[in-house]
């Protein structure tokens, strides 16, 4: 549910006119603003649960006397934000939207309904089904809607993210930790990051005040088979990832279903067509950062004032392991200071499946 300032546009009527004369103005508009002028005035959920029975596509914001307590039941009748007072707190909005996990009764929306939950046998393509319907309903919707969307306990999944604590980092993680601070946060230590890079994640997870950071690290025997010298990046690269990175990410996301990244289209030509939302083989994978530019993470980091990754001004602006990142030079992607020279521009992680909640 958005949270949103008075709105000067789209027509606006009180939750007391007359049914028929709310759809007809439903008709003419795709923004209409309905005010409660009462706290226990329910003709304003009625009037929403009728326009999306109807085939409303508009948006339908909620004005006047509402509580927080009520922003579940406003959403589920259909209403897509809320309008609040400029000095408004919105902290107590966002968590009672997200306060309950189950619906036991239909509405407006797709919530899983509890006996459907009970009964139903999971299916790997729901996933994909899901993705859909988030990317139709939720694509041009700024980045903390969406991963709020995503993180919708009605959704009934579990998810987590995965952070490299890199150049850009602290965008997402910041967006968690004003939506969710104890969501899990994979951090893939490979035992050849930049002394830089840990430092900068002891740094953020205190000033976020991130409480699930998860720390996750070769398999000892498996290093010492394959990488007994610490110099497989020389020679096979990709065999470097796997061991130190694809491999540790396996047991590390079991039991999640949903995980998210930081991924951005304009990182580098594979990502160019990046979703908010993707989905393979029952996993759905949430890019909340994915249409934003490299100005709008400057500014985000300047205007919350977060700490930048040390080596952002020697000329990183993209950070993995040590061997394998260098300066990038000017007119140069983001990307291309890693794994340079080499046909290789994803580590792997992205393109594995994470395991099915048990």
């Amino acid at each position: 549910m958005q949270l949103l300032e008075p709105i000067q546009d789209g027509a606006r009527l009180l939750v007391s006119t007359p049914e028929a004369e709310v759809v007809e103005a439903a008709a003419s508009t795709d923004l209409l603003i309905l005010e409660f002028e009462a706290f226990r005035d329910g003709r304003g959920f009625s009037l929403a649960a009728i326009l999306r029975g109807q085939g409303y596509q508009g948006r339908l914001i909620a004005a006047g006397k509402i509580l927080p307590d009520q922003v579940r039941h406003l959403r589920r009748s259909g209403f897509d934000a809320v309008e609040l007072a400029p000095d408004a707190d919105a902290g107590p909005w966002r968590r009672m939207d997200q306060v309950f996990s189950a619906a036991y009764q239909s509405a407006s929306g797709h919530d899983l309904l509890v006996w459907r939950q009970r009964h139903a046998a999971p299916a790997k393509d729901d996933a994909v089904a899901l993705a859909a319907r988030l990317n139709a309903r939720w694509a041009g919707a700024d980045a903390e809607d969406l991963l709020r969307a995503a993180l919708d306990p009605a959704l009934c999944r579990k998810a987590a993210a995965i952070s490299s604590f890199g150049a850009e980092a602290a965008v997402l993680l910041h967006l968690i930790s004003r939506v969710r601070s104890d969501l899990p946060v994979i951090f893939l230590d490979t035992g050849q990051h930049f002394f830089q890079t840990l430092a900068y994640r002891r740094e953020l997870v205190e000033r976020l005040g991130l409480t699930d950071v998860r720390d996750i690290t070769p398999d000892a025997a498996a290093l010492s088979a394959i990488d007994p010298r610490g110099d497989l990046w020389r020679s096979a690269a990709d065999a470097c990832c796997d061991v130190r990175k694809v491999q540790p990410l396996v047991p590390a996301l079991a039991g999640f279903d949903t995980r998210i990244t930081g991924r951005k289209r304009y990182q580098n030509s594979h990502r160019a067509t990046l979703a908010p939302f993707e989905a393979a083989d029952g996993v759905l994978t949430v890019n909340p950062l994915a249409a934003w530019s490299a100005s709008q993470i400057e500014d985000w980091l300047r205007d919350h004032q977060l700490p930048r990754h040390p080596l952002v001004e020697q000329g990183y602006p993209s950070i993995g392991c040590w061997p394998c990142t260098r300066a990038v030079e000017t007119g140069e992607d983001a990307r291309d200071g890693r794994w340079s020279g080499q046909e290789k521009s994803e580590c792997g992680i992205h393109g594995r499946t994470l395991a099915p909640v048990c």
